[in-house]
């Protein structure tokens, strides 16, 4: 890491060094950026604070909440008490019932609200006995009166303890909010000192921003003006640089027009010898049999007029030349209409569309299926990902390499064709075509794609012609093809197209 940040701190170290324009608008674009922090910052700490101010009123809220319900509840006992005991009925018993079942409940949570608050826990710890004492008492007077013991209960209430214990609470109770209403007071002093702070820092950071963005601006209008006429100058250049561009492009597209159409001709000019190459060998092999039957007349009516040379040129050396004039036309037959089916390829206009991989490769492995059977080889098409492109050039080249991988099979292991794919990112899709075949050596992985040439053994039909088309097709789709194979082990043709063919793009190749 150490060797590359040299260089740059290097570069930053010149920059730095050197007075320019640029070196000027990043000072004051740098001066604007520690403003904004500077500013960040202070809100930041704003909020904090105020967050903090909301923590602390609401926990105080609670606290005074809490300590009233404390004292509201005791007058409720109270109220309860003193109706039962003027009526004697237990309905008015009511209220303490309810306000002796919560008591406890809110003391607990006063408590927990002032837990390690030193001015408020003792005070609340002295709240929560005086509402234990008071309500022992009222729990004395009531047990006295539903005994009947009335004039005993209310001499209890006579004696003051009851008063002298709720005034107490009270005491309390007022202490603890007196305490959070001068916290109150004092935390809201802060904030508003806080708050006219920030106020003070984001006026004086909003005057610093819009002088820089002022000075700023009229670099950076001397900046874009300088920029301008560079952009000016490389746009002419640009222009020209274009025009040569577009003038070799059609001259491009001019050869390849006319090399497409030389093909093409070539092709058919050299058709029509050959169909009369192949029109008079059949008439010589005709006349051959003609002949041979002439002279197998003469051999029969006078042996002797007839020389052995004669018979064996008829018989055997005219029928293998012949033989060998068939075959050599026949494979210049393939030869020139795999010409004319790259020719016609070239020129045929590509049409996009969504496509079901999996399905057609699964109808080409079916076309297939009789050799595959014979073979004792299996094809696997896996769920292959969807590709907009030509029908037509996927289908062939689908084709083209089932065909090969089943054609170049290694008869002594059961073959095996897994037909794979996935989505790799920057919008491609990669198909793979994987078989346990012949396998191809590594010094010919580049040559089998090459027109006419072949690898391996040629004990299998065809002209070097298949692969060629394949990358051919492959190149006008946009895409582009690879194989990885080891000999004696088996070959994977990877294939890599974009998501959605673009005819621009594709173009001819």
């Amino acid at each position: 890491m150490i060797p590359a940040l040299r260089p740059t701190l290097l570069a930053l170290g010149r920059f730095l060094r050197t007075p320019s324009l640029s070196r000027s608008v990043v000072a004051l674009l740098t001066g604007a950026i520690a403003l904004l922090l500077i500013v960040n910052i202070a809100v930041f700490v704003m909020l904090q604070r105020t967050a903090d101010f909301n923590d602390r009123v609401e926990q105080g809220h609670r606290i005074q909440l809490a300590a009233r319900e404390v004292l509201t509840l005791s007058v409720d006992a109270e109220t309860g008490q003193r109706g039962f005991l003027l009526t004697g009925q237990a309905g008015y018993l009511e209220p303490y019932t309810q306000s002796a079942a919560l008591l406890p409940e809110k003391v607990s949570e006063l408590a927990r609200l002032t837990a390690g608050d030193p001015d408020l826990a003792p005070r609340v710890e002295r709240l929560q006995l005086l509402t234990r004492q008071r309500l022992d008492v009222i729990d004395r007077t009531i047990a006295l009166g539903r005994m009947g013991r009335v004039a005993d209960a209310v001499e209890v209430i006579r004696d003051g303890s009851g008063k002298r214990l709720m005034d107490q609470m009270r005491v309390e109770a007022a202490a603890i909010e007196e305490v959070q209403a001068t916290r109150l007071q004092f935390s809201t002093r802060q904030t508003e000192w806080a708050s006219s702070v920030t106020v003070v820092i984001n006026t004086l950071a909003g005057l610093l921003i819009l002088a820089l963005a002022g000075v700023s601006a009229w670099l950076i209008r001397r900046y874009v003006l300088e920029i301008q006429q560079a952009r000016d100058a490389l746009d002419a250049m640009n222009a020209g640089l274009e025009a040569k561009v577009r003038d070799r492009t059609f001259e491009l597209t001019r050869a390849n027009e006319e090399i497409q159409r030389f093909a093409y001709i070539v092709s058919h000019d050299l058709r029509a010898p050959l169909v009369n190459v192949m029109g008079f060998t059949s008439e010589l092999e005709q006349a051959g049999r003609v002949i041979d039957r002439q002279m197998t007349a003469v051999e029969t009516r006078a042996p002797k007029l007839v020389e052995q040379d004669a018979l064996t040129a008829v018989r055997e050396d005219l029928p293998e030349s012949i033989g060998f004039i068939r075959a050599s036309t026949e494979k210049m037959d393939r030869l020139i209409n795999a010409i004319l089916k790259l020719s016609r390829e070239g020129r045929r206009n590509l049409v996009p569309e969504p496509l079901d991989m999996t399905a057609m490769a699964q109808g080409v492995a079916d076309s297939v299926r009789h050799q595959t059977d014979a073979s004792d080889a299996e094809i696997v098409v896996e769920p292959l990902p969807t590709v907009e492109s030509d029908r037509l050039s996927m289908e062939q080249v689908l084709g083209n390499l089932i065909d090969n991988a089943v054609k170049y099979l290694e008869p002594s292991r059961p073959g095996r064709i897994v037909v794979s794919g996935r989505a790799v990112p920057g919008g491609w899709i990669e198909y793979r075509v994987a078989d346990n075949g012949r396998g191809i050596s590594e010094r010919d992985h580049e040559r089998i794609f090459e027109l006419f040439r072949r690898s391996g053994r040629q004990d299998r039909a065809g002209e070097g012609l298949g692969l060629a088309f394949v990358r051919n097709s492959v190149r006008r789709l946009g895409g582009d093809i690879t194989v990885e194979s080891e000999l004696g082990k088996g070959s994977t043709f990877i294939l890599k197209f974009p998501t959605r063919l673009v005819l621009a793009d594709a173009g001819d190749y």
